[in-house]
């Protein structure tokens, strides 16, 4: 049997693990986060957490490399702390895109992060929407990878008319993924064709594949970062006749001058989930609507402690 449920935050995104806690009604483990001036950190447990079932939330967001940082540290407080076990919830996993080795003398990032975090002391991790399925085999660890697909599905089919939608994909790797969400609303696909240039994030349509004239489209993706993929695939889908573009993303990343662009493009409206902090840009960007998962979140964790299968939320 696990000893008692503890919940902790780092800094990265407390509003979301306040929520997770407000849902499961339990209140966040008190830690003391000081940055000195030589800008190393200290992280203290101000709770006892001895045989305690420890679950740590922090998700990937500016400034990435702090929050990494102070995430290795806080699992190793605990691990020191004697706690039970400790799960690493990370909504929106760090370096993620750097999942192959596809230029010469680079690192594969996302698996350097796994194995960091695992020797940190994780003993396992909670996350959502990973960027390529092989990255869970990054880690030596369970991995539960949760997703966003309910959620937004839900959304659409209580908020929307999809009668005249089609779902898009932004590129040809997003195809099969895609699948989930046409089966469960039941809508049609077609995929953009694109080309990217070099390590920039400029990418180029250059063709599509169905039938988007005189529809909805629906461009669904994994992450929004500068944001110019989904504006010139919104351009681009008007361009063939589209009525409207909507686009669901799970990780709202929104670097750079990504809200200034979508707020000048022709993309009509972003749905997004909360797994990246995003409330200071929805007031820059009228366009964006966040969807909770802090409950997907809340569901996982207990079941988690109570040995539960997580395999009803996916």
């Amino acid at each position: 049997m696990q000893g008692p449920l503890k919940i902790i935050s780092g800094r990265s995104h407390r509003a979301f693990a306040e929520e997770v806690c407000s849902l499961m009604s339990k209140d966040l483990t008190n830690i003391e986060n000081i940055t000195f001036s030589n800008e190393n950190m200290l992280v203290r447990i101000l709770d006892n957490v001895r045989e305690a079932d420890v679950f740590v939330i922090q998700t990937s967001c500016p400034p990435v490399s702090d929050h990494i940082v102070e995430t290795t540290i806080l699992l190793d407080a605990l691990r020191h702390s004697s706690a039970a076990r400790v799960t690493a919830v990370i909504p929106y996993f760090p370096y993620v895109r750097s999942d192959k080795k596809d230029q010469p003398r680079i690192s594969i990032t996302a698996k350097l992060m796994a194995r960091m975090l695992q020797t940190a002391g994780a003993d396992r991790f909670l996350t959502m929407e990973l960027h390529s399925p092989q990255i869970q085999g990054f880690f030596d660890v369970p991995v539960d990878q949760l997703m966003a697909t309910e959620v937004i599905c839900d959304y659409f089919l209580k908020e929307k008319n999809l009668e005249n939608f089609v779902i898009v994909a932004a590129d040809v790797g997003e195809a099969k993924p895609l699948g989930r969400f046409a089966n469960r609303l039941n809508l049609p696909m077609a995929i953009i064709d694109k080309r990217r240039l070099g390590n920039t994030d400029e990418v180029v349509p250059t063709h599509l594949i169905g039938d988007v004239k005189g529809k909805n489209a629906l461009i669904i993706d994994d992450e929004i970062a500068s944001g110019g993929t989904l504006i010139k695939a919104a351009a681009f889908l008007k361009e063939h006749g589209a009525l409207s573009t909507t686009a669901a993303i799970v990780h709202p990343v929104l670097c750079g001058n990504a809200i200034e662009k979508i707020n000048n493009s022709s993309l009509d409206e972003l749905i997004v989930t909360n797994s990246i902090p995003v409330a200071d840009k929805m007031k820059l960007c009228p366009k964006i609507k966040v969807l909770s998962v802090a409950p997907l979140f809340a569901k996982a964790i207990a079941n988690i402690h109570n040995g539960e299968s997580l395999s009803t939320l996916f």
